[in-house]
């Protein structure tokens, strides 16, 4: 069903978890899994660390096809830039199903921090899993 699974992660829980439910999916199907992580400007120091958060990410994975990609973020455009570069990398790779790790904020916290996940939603035209702890 699933041929190519991507995963948009940061350091929280929630895309650790995210990132063990794209594993499983990618397992089952014997799918090609993308793990991306955002990075806000081009600078040595932030690609060494989003090539940390990749790494250690990639190194809890066993026997599946990954891939792994740094996408840099307009951080003038806040949570829409971030969602938009999200979008167009999974779009670009070609994901049949994107694994978003999700918060469930509700009330006033949704309201002022908005959710990457939501976004996600409007913008590609793929299946998404939306995972919740």
């Amino acid at each position: 069903m699933f041929k190519r699974v991507y995963i948009a992660l940061d350091e929280s829980e929630f895309s650790k978890h995210a990132l063990e439910t794209a594993a499983r999916i990618a397992q089952i199907f014997k799918a090609s899994l993308c793990i991306a992580h955002c990075i806000i400007d081009d600078s040595q120091s932030s690609q060494k660390i989003g090539l940390e958060v990749l790494e250690k990410a990639k190194s809890t994975l066993n026997d599946l096809e990954i891939e792994t990609k740094l996408i840099l973020v307009d951080d003038q455009y806040g949570l829409n830039g971030i969602t938009m570069a999200i979008a167009e990398s999974a779009i670009e790779w070609k994901a049949d199903l994107l694994v978003v790790g999700t918060s469930n904020r509700k009330g006033l916290d949704r309201f002022f921090s908005g959710s990457v996940a939501e976004e996600l939603i409007k913008k590609i035209d793929c299946s998404i899993m939306l995972v919740r702890i």
